[in-house]
């Protein structure tokens, strides 16, 4: 059995707001400096163990390039970008696993997710997107974003839903585009609310825009995804209604 959500005034999205609510969303706090580093982050992070496998992965690049704060507050102002794109030109799949791990995509065939992560940089190279002030400067530019959005949906690996895509351009800055991946799908499961990815993100919109009502402050479908993300690791897996 599937619940449906059909408008914020639906008693599951009432019940949904007061459980968010009481998780205490909070705004992002920290973010990496470099696009490649959101570009590792985001390949790593699916199907890995976040704070054990995928940081300290992201960190230990980071150092390889002499960068030792890879991350700084949310709020400050945007420094150069420390590690741009056009620096990693002599970088290949062997190098860079040397520098990360033997990873893939998907443990049936997908490809070592150090050659995912260096199609992410091409294709960003390609559409002269080389930093994190670029890539921002792109989320606000629907065409080219478009354009760089479908030529990221060709690389092996990123499955149907757009996870990955959504969790990079998170990343970069967009709080509107996030990823709901099965921590985030767990805690709705546990709320009585099995839907897919695709559908998790309107549910997370409207909880936002629903919280952004009663609480009277702006509260961003990110802030949502990662309250219901870090109460999601705390919950045993579940299996799905009607099972």
């Amino acid at each position: 059995m599937h619940v449906q959500v059909r408008s914020k005034d639906d008693a599951v999205t009432r019940d949904l707001v007061n459980a968010v609510l009481a998780l205490d969303p909070k705004p992002r706090e920290v973010r990496w400096t470099s696009l490649s580093l959101c570009i590792l982050d985001a390949v790593w992070s699916i199907g890995a163990r976040y704070d054990m496998v995928v940081v300290p992965l992201v960190r230990r690049f980071a150092a390889g390039f002499g960068v030792e704060s890879p991350t700084v507050r949310a709020d400050s102002t945007l420094g150069p970008d420390p590690i741009p794109l056009s620096a990693l030109a002599g970088l290949d799949v062997g190098s860079l696993v040397d520098r990360t791990n033997r990873q893939r995509t998907s443990t049936r065939g997908g490809i070592l997710k150090a050659e995912a992560a260096l199609r992410h940089f091409a294709v960003f190279v390609e559409h002269d997107v080389t930093t994190l002030a670029e890539a921002i400067e792109l989320l606000s530019d629907s065409h080219r974003l478009a354009d760089v959005d479908s030529a990221l949906r060709r690389i092996p690996g990123e499955g149907g839903s757009g996870i990955r895509r959504g969790y990079l351009w998170m990343l970069v800055g967009n709080d509107d585009l996030i990823k709901p991946d099965r921590m985030v799908l767990r805690w709705l499961r546990h709320h009585g609310v099995d839907v897919s990815p695709e559908v998790a993100r309107g549910v997370i919109a409207t909880v936002a825009e629903s919280l952004t009502a009663t609480t009277g402050k702006p509260v961003t479908p990110w802030e949502v995804d990662h309250a219901m993300w870090n109460a999601g690791r705390l919950l045993p897996p579940t299996r799905k209604l009607g099972m």
